[in-house]
């Protein structure tokens, strides 16, 4: 009874961490002290469990301490050794790994409940929803993860008619959980459930374009935690299922918000079609040219402003730029400049990755503007500097119905008095589309690697001084 209450209370105190964490995970300024807060909520977690089984006398505790070591080691290697741009194919590995739990979970408690072991149909309608959302969690998201990290692109996995193959598969999928559900099948349904579910949540992933991988992410983030709280169901454990429904319900939410920034439905975003393949529009039509401009008048124009605003995108945490975009904005700021910085809901490759990126190189979070206020301030603004950004800063967005990303709101930096890209070529973004700003009569190109050229910059900064 004792023993109860001690467990039921460290249960209750690794909530109480998982909910302060995860509240303070929506500033930069607390995310740090929220990431800390709701490890310590896990580590509570995970010893309270490991005291319930005392009162059984099969417990495996050598299995448990040996995978409790190896899943640390990897874990804290992985953590150390992942690069700040590959941040959102680790995310998508553990996403899937979390995915692959409750696929092994389920699908020994199917062993057991076609050995012999009684369960009720509620149970097993869990047990299959487990299944289910877990294979495609994990499926889903390797081949997120194979997408981001450039091994596969949208042709090589996209077939003809890939909705109606995903339509059919669902359907197969849906059809095949009611009948184990409603009869129990057997043993060779579920394994052929699983099948199809893992194949599912390949195929699943597989249309949906580069620009709308942000939204992928949290979409299968919300998946693992659903698959999680399904297994808390399954083994009656409180803090599982309080934590899987936690990770379900921010995920989905973020993904509804990432949907309402790209001003798209969900459903829109599912059956693809944005990023990945060059679309035609008038943004691709007539030869055009780009006026470039050389380091030393940039940085005189910058030097001489009175309003910055810099906006990141994913160029940015490929040249590793943004310390040494923090440096500039400090010589800057110390001129008298006033430097802001503009973010995008779907910059970068995950939700918040420049958020992200811009806090390891301390620039303050007041400086960071959302969407909105961005576009505010964007018209009585002397010069943006835009680093590594594309699609985002797509005046085809506004007046190009012909384009893919036609309706997604952008940043209007073609607003501010001039604006300087820092880009590699004139390539096209994730989207695979021309962008119109490049060819702008307040655009000049600064081409070449990001953290290069802002180090230039702020070399010629440092000779006005």
């Amino acid at each position: 009874m004792v023993l109860t209450s001690i467990i039921n209370l460290s249960y209750l105190l690794g909530a109480l961490a998982f909910v302060v964490g995860l509240r303070r995970l929506s500033s930069p300024d607390t995310a740090r002290r929220g990431n800390l807060l709701a490890a310590l909520g896990m580590s509570i977690a995970i010893i309270a469990s490991m005291i319930y089984p005392f009162s059984n006398a099969d417990n495996n505790y050598i299995w448990i301490g040996g995978g409790l070591i190896a899943g640390t080691l990897i874990g804290l290697v992985a953590a150390r050794r992942v690069q700040m741009t590959d941040m959102p194919q680790m995310v998508s590995i553990f996403n899937g790994l979390g995915g692959a739990c409750a696929v092994v979970l389920a699908m020994i408690e199917l062993v057991q409940f076609y050995g012999g072991v009684a369960k009720s149909t509620q149970e097993l309608v869990v047990i299959v929803l487990a299944l289910l959302i877990g294979a495609v969690a994990f499926t889903g998201s390797i081949l997120a993860y194979l997408k981001l990290d450039g091994k596969v692109s949208d042709s090589q996995v996209t077939l003809p008619s890939h909705s109606l193959i995903n339509n059919l598969l669902l359907i197969i999928t849906l059809g095949l959980s009611i009948y184990l559900c409603v009869t129990g099948g057997s043993l060779f349904i579920a394994l052929l459930l699983m099948a199809i579910a893992l194949i599912y949540g390949f195929s699943f992933v597989a249309p949906i374009g580069g620009a709308d991988m942000p939204v992928v992410i949290s979409l299968l983030n919300s998946f693992t935690g659903l698959s999680a709280a399904a297994a808390g169901l399954i083994y009656n454990n409180n803090i599982m299922l309080i934590g899987g429904i936690l990770v379900g319900a921010s995920g989905t939410i973020l993904t509804v918000l990432m949907c309402q920034a790209m001003n798209r439905s969900l459903f829109n975003v599912l059956i693809g079609g944005f990023g990945g393949n060059a679309a035609t529009s008038k943004a691709q039509l007539g030869e055009q040219v780009a006026r470039e401009v050389v380091p030393n008048d940039a940085a005189i124009q910058l030097f001489y402003s009175q309003s910055v605003m810099i906006v990141p995108g994913y160029g940015l945490a490929v040249a590793q730029a943004q310390k040494i975009t923090k440096e500039l904005d400090d010589l800057l700021e110390t001129n008298g400049v006033s430097v802001q910085y503009a973010i995008h809901p779907v910059a970068g490759r995950m939700p918040g990755h420049m958020n992200v990126l811009l806090a390891e190189a301390d620039v303050p979070y007041p400086k960071l503007l959302d969407l909105d206020d961005a576009n505010d301030a964007l018209p009585n603004t002397d010069v943006v500097i835009v680093v590594g950004a594309n699609d985002v800063v797509n005046p085809a967005a506004l007046d190009d119905p012909g384009s893919p990303v036609y309706g997604m709101p952008v940043l209007n930096v073609w607003e501010a008095k001039n604006v300087i890209v820092l880009k590699r070529s004139m390539n096209p973004g994730y989207a695979g589309i021309e962008n119109q700003l490049f060819f702008h009569p307040r655009t000049k190109m600064l081409f070449g690697d990001a953290k290069a050229s802002i180090q230039k910059l702020v070399s010629e900064v440092k000779g006005l001084r």
